[in-house]
């Protein structure tokens, strides 16, 4: 069987068995017994489910770090697939399906293929790569550490150190056969934030009588909105504010005593960051009071800003041309979508491209994240052979 039919084959069996987050047990055996038949050596359990394994060319030299994100997510697959995801689960109490909604298992398989194909021309080598698979790219379970930030504080940049780090994320509305790619900020970082109304509740036929949480959300979610539209300088970079979830009362006649809102600030400045951290919070609490209330919001850090080092860029440039031909390799606007490798990045030198996923000519590319989800598999054999070119061209020039 050839690397591309391999690397299918593979990609299919991570679609239809996918695991969340922190729980890629069954992924990670998968994983972990391909590279072990390659003659690497193997370490699990990184960050609770992530797979590392190490191979050294037969002559000396830098190390690179190619990194695969393996973990799926809790949505109910719609596709009508023959490898369609019917897994089941329970996530945060709610019944739900599982499905790799964001393309993970062609990067998981994309790597495998890298991997056998580096493995077979090790004498050809000088240096060492470290393949990464790692868990939890889409945020741990709550209560738990997980992602590239706790592989990296368990040590996966070490023993050996490692110079440099790669990675590519597919997209399914890039035309297959294309690589894209952006010096400097290329996706957004990402913040949780949680907004909490403080109300007096009343019937809901005597609202004088009490102070409306809800009512005061509104008048948040709207003014939160005037920092993005009126403050933020949107033609250096984006940046967006969005209210996910609102929580608030028990029946349609009373007024509750409170109100919780939880959203995303994206981000790809870090002085536009501060910025709306700033009149987010002053915003939430003045609004709250001027209608008789109080709120309270705090933020968590999800990811940083995916920063590619444009030294790399620049070395590395070639490589993808090579590959794909120069028409094919696109200079690209930043996205406000977030990805953890950019913790790796903030530790070492990194560079992160998008791979093309949409069938040429297709006019229905659905979103990530979404059921109807869809990956053109002929695109996979050029991640595979992009990410060797850039091996061999990082560790043998």
């Amino acid at each position: 069987m050839d690397i591309e039919s391999k690397v299918i084959a593979w990609r299919r069996h991570f679609h239809k068995n996918p695991e969340l987050s922190n729980r890629e047990f069954k992924t990670a055996e998968t994983i972990a017994k391909h590279l072990r038949s390659l003659g690497l050596k193997v370490q699990t359990g990184v960050a609770h489910t992530g797979v590392v394994a190490i191979l050294k060319g037969n002559m000396p030299g830098k190390v690179v770090a190619l990194r695969a994100d393996i973990d799926g997510l809790p949505v109910t697959e719609r596709n009508d697939l023959p490898f369609k995801s019917e897994v089941k689960t329970t996530f945060l109490n709610t019944e739900t399906g599982v499905m790799h909604a964001c393309g993970h298992d062609t990067h998981t398989a994309i790597l495998m293929g890298v991997a056998e194909i580096l493995a077979k021309n090790r004498d050809k080598i000088k240096g060492t790569v470290k393949f990464i698979f790692q868990p939890a790219e889409e945020g741990p379970p709550p209560g738990e550490e997980g992602g590239a930030k706790l592989m990296i504080k368990e040590g996966v940049l070490e023993n050996p150190k490692v110079d440099a780090i790669f990675g590519l994320h597919i997209r399914s509305n890039y035309e297959v056969g294309t690589i894209h790619y952006k010096k400097g900020g290329i996706m957004a970082s990402v913040e949780r934030f949680v907004i909490n109304v403080q109300g007096k509740q009343t019937h809901g036929g005597r609202p004088w009588q009490g102070v409306d949480p809800i009512l005061i959300s509104a008048k948040i979610i709207d003014g939160l909105q005037t920092i993005i539209s009126r403050e933020s300088k949107l033609v250096d970079e984006a940046a967006v504010i969005t209210v996910g979830k609102i929580t608030a009362g028990t029946r349609f006649n009373i007024i509750p005593e409170s109100a919780e809102l939880i959203g995303t600030v994206r981000t790809l400045d870090p002085k536009m960051k501060a910025h709306i951290e700033k009149r987010m919070t002053e915003m939430v609490t003045t609004l709250a009071k001027a209608y008789g209330g109080e709120a309270t919001i705090s933020f968590q850090n999800n990811t940083a800003i995916t920063y590619n080092d444009s030294d790399l860029v620049d070395q590395m440039l070639p490589a993808l041309q090579k590959v794909a031909g120069v028409k094919n390799v696109r200079l690209r606007k930043a996205t406000t979508g977030g990805e953890d490798f950019s913790y790796f990045q903030e530790v070492i030198p990194g560079f992160y491209f998008f791979l093309g996923g949409m069938t040429p000519g297709n006019e229905e590319a659905f979103p990530h994240h979404t059921p109807d989800f869809k990956i053109d598999e002929s695109g996979l054999l050029l991640g595979v052979k992009t990410l060797t070119q850039i091996a061999f061209d990082f560790l043998n020039k």
